[in-house]
């Protein structure tokens, strides 16, 4: 489905991604974990388009990412949920979602997406008013990854889900991408929280300055002793 092949990223002088090679295939969850600073955001953002690779390859169900244009991405079916979550903070919840199907020309598609998105995530409908900067943090991962499911996307990028959020809501955000995973959707997580990351994918993928240190099966990974006492404090 996704296929990344030596890739390099330069930041000016600064070669932030350094020969990285992955795979995603269709119907699986892939984790990327690594330190902060590892390159692991800037291989998602080069992959959709908003940063511009130095070489390398990106295929995308055959087509080539590099010469497509970010907005002709999404129209694929490969949507981006932002590390941050980034929603529009002063449009309402519905407001925001709409903006996650601008590229849907049928008015009819859009309306059931949006009653499709509210099932998935009740909380956003019971604030589909309400401004989008007044949510709470974990409100706010619920309608980046609602507004990115606007666009029918048959591969999610999501970028720290868990970031900044409560041990609770933890639990609820993985909660729910292994339900969107169970509906169908390929996923490639970057992720900090390495230990729930590997126990819910299937394969991962360990990056450290720029470059893939370690790859393999994750409950395999999960029990090297390399990244427990790197990546899960044991």
């Amino acid at each position: 489905m996704l296929s990344i092949k030596d890739l390099h990223v330069h930041y000016g002088a600064i070669h932030a991604i350094k020969g990285v090679s992955l795979e995603v295939n269709d119907g699986e969850i892939v984790s990327l974990i690594g330190a902060n600073g590892a390159g692991k955001t800037t291989i998602l953002h080069t992959v959709s388009g908003l940063v511009r690779a130095t070489s390398g390859t990106i295929t995308y169900d055959g087509v080539n990412l590099r010469a497509t244009a970010p907005n002709k991405i999404v129209s694929l079916g490969m949507a981006h949920v932002p590390e941050g979550r980034h929603v529009f903070s002063r449009m309402t919840v519905q407001e925001n979602l709409r903006m996650g199907a601008y590229s849907l020309s049928n008015p009819e598609q859009v309306k059931q997406n949006i009653e499709r998105v509210f099932k998935s995530f009740p909380r956003l409908k019971e604030r589909a008013r309400q401004i989008a900067g007044t949510l709470s943090g974990g409100e706010q991962q619920m309608l980046a990854t609602g507004r990115a499911l606007m666009a029918d996307p048959k591969i999610l990028l999501m970028d720290e889900p868990s970031m900044g959020l409560s041990p609770i809501l933890v639990k609820e955000i993985f909660r729910i991408i292994e339900t969107l995973h169970a509906k169908g959707i390929t996923i490639l997580l970057v992720e900090q929280n390495a230990k729930v990351a590997l126990s819910i994918s299937s394969r991962a993928y360990v990056l450290e300055t720029g470059s893939i240190a370690m790859a393999g099966n994750a409950a395999e990974l999960m029990e090297d002793d390399r990244v427990r006492k790197a990546y899960l404090g044991v």
